[in-house]
């Protein structure tokens, strides 16, 4: 009689160790499958379809760990392996952004002119600012009719609160090796010369913007000045002042490089997949930033030179 519960606890213990075994099983098979991922070259097709997507940005680790941010290392380096592909005939970039870093969307953009492909832009819902730029250095641009594309301009934006520091008696010590060092600090007020300096450098940007809008659209410079205001066109208006070629969707965009190229076209899409590790790094890195400071120190820690923020 003894005997049976010893039994009994022994199958249980058995059923429970092949269950665990089971869940890290598959687990495992899960990690492995990120530490694998894709390699887009290997897969099938013709056209390699290239999603720009959320804010356009230098680095990946950017700050935007929840938000869809479109790299511009990533997404250089995926047009260089499609370019360099001979199975593939022709790149969409699929646009869905509003913008974002100078640099990196003009890092994109050269990447996209220097290809040997047929290149083609797709502004679906928001081609703004740094996603234009990149959309007007592809050999040809389709929008949606009610699409949001445009708004050549740069922006600067900075806190400022000297007024806040003061009402709580706090002192700004100004502590430089350099008249502008501190251009731009949160802890005091710009001067009229510092605006000024600062201005010239974004309208400098600006004409950086529009001169390369001229060159890749292959119009004139002064027209395209004229709609540089920052102003967004809807695509149907985009059209008419030669921001874009064509208006409609996907199938306009698969037809003119069915036309173009002579073939079938069969899209296969080009994506950066996250392994593991990037994903383990941006939690970790993430919970430890918030671990290491309070809320209140996050904004006093930053250094002056990093508190202005420059997008187009």
């Amino acid at each position: 009689m003894e005997k049976i519960p010893q039994q009994n606890f022994r199958w249980g213990y058995a059923i429970f160790v092949l269950l665990l075994l089971s869940i890290l099983g598959f687990m495992a098979v899960g990690i492995i499958s990120l530490f694998i991922g894709v390699d887009v070259e290997s897969l099938s097709g013709n056209v390699a379809l290239i999603p720009i997507e959320g804010v356009i940005v230098g680095t990946r680790d950017s700050g935007f760990l929840f938000d869809s941010v479109t790299a511009s290392p990533d997404t250089v380096e995926l047009i260089e392996k499609a370019d360099k592909n001979p199975g593939i005939k022709a790149i969409i970039l699929e646009i869905n952004s509003p913008g974002g870093s100078a640099v990196a969307s003009e890092e994109i953009a050269n990447a996209v002119r220097k290809t040997n492909k047929t290149t083609v832009a797709w502004i679906r819902e928001v081609g703004a600012s740094g996603a234009y730029w990149i959309a007007s250095s592809a050999d040809y641009a389709v929008a949606n009719r009610a699409s949001i594309t445009g708004s050549i301009g740069v922006i600067a934006s900075y806190l400022e609160f000297p007024g806040l520091l003061e009402r709580y008696n706090v002192t700004y010590q100004r502590l430089v090796s350099g008249k502008y060092k501190d251009i731009g600090s949160p802890f005091k007020e710009m001067t009229a010369e510092e605006k000024a300096l600062f201005q010239q450098n974004l309208d400098l940007i600006r004409d950086f913007f529009v001169s390369e809008v001229a060159k890749n659209r292959n119009l004139n410079k002064k027209d395209v000045d004229k709609i540089a205001n920052g102003l967004f066109y809807l695509g149907m208006q985009a059209k008419e002042i030669g921001l874009v070629d064509e208006i409609g969707g996907k199938e306009e965009v698969v037809a003119y490089i069915e036309k173009k190229e002579g073939i079938k076209a069969e899209l296969v899409e080009y994506k950066k997949e996250k392994g593991l590790f990037d994903i383990l790094s941006e939690v970790m890195g993430k919970q430890s930033f918030f671990v290491g400071k309070g809320i209140g120190s996050s904004l006093f820690d930053k250094k002056p030179s990093a508190s202005i923020s420059i997008t187009t």
